[in-house]
Order: C-alpha cells, then sequence, then structure tokens
C-alpha cells in the first residue's frame, strides 16, 4: 500500500503527499492533463515542443537548472498523447527550491521570440535525427495513420509533420500554455522525507497565488469502431524487413485492460513465451519478436510485431505469427502459465515501487484517472484475471475486422 495524503488548493491545483521516512530526499512531480491528443491537428506536436520550453526559463527564473543543481537536484520530463510530466528529486532540505522552480514555470514561462527558436530548433532537430533520418523511425507514423482514422491517437508525440513546429507562431505557442498549463489542469505530487504540514505550507505560498485560469474542457472525436481489416505495406532502406499488427483494445480504467495487459505477456512476456519460441527459437522465422501495448488513457493498441530472418517472406511470417495466436484463442491459457505471468507482474510492479519518483509519478497519474488511491488497488486487478477471460478477450481482440498489418519492408539492393 503506497499511503498518500490528498488536498486542493483554493485555485484548483490537487496537491498529493506520501511520505518515506527512510531517505534523505524529496520528489516533485508536476503532471499536466495535456497531451499530444490535446492539439490542433493542424498544430501537432506542441505539447512536446512545450517539454523543451518548460526548461528554457520562467518569469522570475532565467534558468531552470542553475538553481536546482546547486540545490543538488536533478530533473526529467516526458510527453505522451495523454499527458505531459515533469519532476525534480532533491534533498529533502531543499524541498523549497523545488516548489519555486515548479511553481514558477507554471505562473509564465519567459516567452519569447528567442526562447521559441532556441527550443524550436532542438524540436526540428530531433525530429530529422529520430524520425525521419533513423532506420524504422517513421514506423508509428504509419501505424497509427493506419489504426485511427479519427481520434488524435493518429499522430505521434512529435508531432504529424516538420512543418507544424517550423511554422509555430509565438502567440500559438502562448495561446497553448494559457490553455493547459494552469493550477485547474495540473496535479502536484510530492514524495519524500517531510511532513504533511511542510507540503502544504510550501504549496500555499508558491501554488496558491497563481490564477487558477479557464478550466480545459477536453473534446475529442471518438474513434469509430473498425468494421474490416487494413493493411499497408511500404519499402524504407532498412537493414531487415518487420511485420506489425496493431488490434484496438479497451480503455485504461477497463477491467479488459488488465486482461490484454496479461496476454501481451503470454505471447511475448521473455524468452519462454510463445511468440519467441515459436517464432524465433524453433521456427527461426524471426530474429526477433514482441508484443505490448501502447497503454493509453482512451482506447489504444495491441501490438504484435517482429523483425524477418533473411529469405522468409512477409505472408509466411504473417501467417507464423497468426497460428500462435490462433492457439492461444483455441486453447487458452494454462493455470501455471497465467499464474507464472500474474507473478512477474507483481514483481515488476514491487520493484517499481522502490524508486520514490516511480511513486510519486503513479499517485498523480492515477488521480488522472479519477482517484489516486486506484493505485493501491492495481495488482488486484490482474489477480482478478482468469484463465476464461483470457481466452474471452484473445478471440474479442484478435478478430480480422480488428487488424491492422503493416509491412514495412527492407527494400531489395
Amino acid at each position: 500500500m503506497i499511503q498518500f495524503e490528498k488536498f486542493t488548493l483554493d485555485n484548483g491545483l490537487k496537491v498529493l503527499f506520501h511520505k518515506d521516512e527512510s531517505t534523505p530526499m524529496a520528489v516533485v512531480n508536476v503532471l499536466y492533463n495535456v497531451g499530444a491528443k490535446d492539439e490542433n491537428p493542424a498544430q501537432t506536436g506542441f505539447a512536446h515542443l512545450f517539454e523543451h520550453l518548460m526548461f528554457g526559463g520562467s518569469i522570475n527564473i532565467e534558468s531552470y537548472d542553475e538553481p536546482l543543481q546547486k540545490a543538488g537536484g536533478e530533473n526529467n520530463a516526458y510527453t505522451t498523447n495523454d499527458l505531459t510530466n515533469y519532476y525534480l528529486k532533491l534533498p529533502k532540505d531543499n524541498l523549497e527550491t523545488g516548489f519555486w522552480l515548479e511553481s514558477d514555470r507554471m505562473l509564465s514561462l519567459a516567452f519569447d521570440e528567442n526562447s521559441l527558436e532556441v527550443q524550436r530548433k532542438v524540436v526540428c532537430e530531433e525530429f530529422k535525427e529520430n524520425y525521419i533520418n533513423k532506420p524504422y523511425g517513421d514506423v508509428w507514423k504509419y501505424l497509427r495513420e493506419l489504426c485511427y482514422t479519427k481520434h488524435p491517437y493518429q499522430w505521434m508525440t512529435i508531432g504529424k509533420e516538420l512543418s507544424h513546429i517550423e511554422d509555430a507562431q509565438l502567440q500559438d505557442v502562448k495561446d497553448f500554455f494559457k490553455k493547459h498549463y494552469n493550477p485547474q489542469n495540473a496535479i502536484v505530487a510530492v514524495a519524500g522525507n517531510t511532513t504533511l504540514d511542510e507540503v502544504k505550507r510550501l504549496a500555499k505560498k508558491y501554488f496558491e497565488p497563481i490564477p487558477s485560469g479557464v478550466k480545459y474542457e477536453r473534446n475529442i472525436a471518438a474513434e469509430p469502431e473498425q468494421k474490416e481489416a487494413r493493411r499497408l505495406s511500404v519499402e524504407k532502406d532498412v537493414p531487415v524487413s518487420l511485420i506489425m499488427k496493431a488490434y484496438h483494445i479497451d480503455n485504461r480504467e477497463s477491467p479488459h485492460y488488465y486482461t490484454a495487459d496479461v496476454i501481451t505477456e503470454i505471447l511475448a512476456g521473455g524468452k519462454s513465451a510463445r511468440l519467441y519460441n515459436e517464432l524465433v527459437k524453433d521456427k527461426k522465422l524471426f530474429s526477433q519478436v514482441n508484443c505490448y501495448h501502447t497503454g493509453s488513457v482512451e482506447k489504444g493498441l495491441l501490438v504484435v510485431m517482429g523483425n524477418l530472418s533473411n529469405g522468409v517472406s512477409p505472408e509466411d511470417g504473417e501467417n507464423a505469427m497468426d497460428a500462435v495466436v490462433q492457439d492461444l484463442k483455441d486453447t487458452g491459457v494454462t493455470e501455471d502459465e497465467l499464474e507464472r505471468v500474474i507473478n512477474k507482474i507483481e514483481s515488476l510492479m514491487t520493484f517499481e515501487d522502490m524508486s520514490l519518483i516511480n511513486r510519486a509519478n503513479n499517485l498523480a497519474f492515477y488521480e488522472l484517472l479519477g482517484d489516486a488511491n486506484k493505485l493501491n488497488h492495481e495488482f488486484a486487478n490482474y489477480q482478478a484475471v482468469n484463465a476464461a477471460a483470457v481466452k474471452e478477450q484473445a478471440k474479442h481482440i484478435f478478430r480480422k475486422e480488428n487488424e491492422n498489418v503493416l509491412y514495412y519492408l527492407a527494400k531489395e539492393k
């Protein structure tokens, strides 16, 4: 159980506190309820751009990193299609520095043409390096556009097109900040060796004076149910061909989400899993295989993918993948196999909770889902998954009409 306290400031900011007396450190995690799905389809990549802009200096603090480093701290951030998360870790005696830094950039970034241009170049270079010039860098661009026809999950967090960031105007950026980066759209989670009274004092001192802003009401187009299989084949200058097969699954709060997660472990959770044993070890059709899901808050994807061995046709590779999946649909999972998977998930969750940063991050995330205490019931959701549910969900997920197949083929030399 992760023990925590929760309170809300007058401006609407939710604050969570988890006490850990075993560490000399403290973590401040600020989660903003804005991700790539909240972007204008004609101006994508803004949430990720802000991940960079938020480190570029704020109204009273010219450099974010310098005072944090002087206080013995470190920081990082990440953006997904659903959220943007910033976190810092520093000695507990310097916790006030963390509140000062995070509150000031929530209050106002130091917006000017120069700072925008600096971060624009950084993001554009990242786009070119990781998504245009890097082998397989655009795989998810093709797959998302194949799977989603309406929902904004159809583009990556880096953005749909490089031109969207290249053409971003200062006023566009200011408007995006005003709309999303305010107390009503944020959750602060603090973890470490301090007290609730101290966290309340610092939250009221640094965050409560920030204007609440206008509450953001999300209005996103729902993805229509897929009625028929979709296929796409592209040729690229890459070392080996790969196959990706993606299927729509239920959202993060559905009981079926946990069953889908268990299915990915049954199929590809290590070298004893079915896909590896059958396709890599025994038949040597693939050099590597994997199965995972996107973990999306809204309806996400379960993906089966593999790198084809030399001389193996994509059709033969796909047929072999389908045979492994069909066996799961037909015969289900044994109790021993299911128990091993559940035990592995428990070990992974226990290991993850050892990190103070992860505990703060998870508290904020589950509060985003509606209640931070859901974190303490997460493993029970996995324990509730039984063999019958696995077989039923396998049949539901791996339907032909729910299938999206991408052949990402190496050009013939």
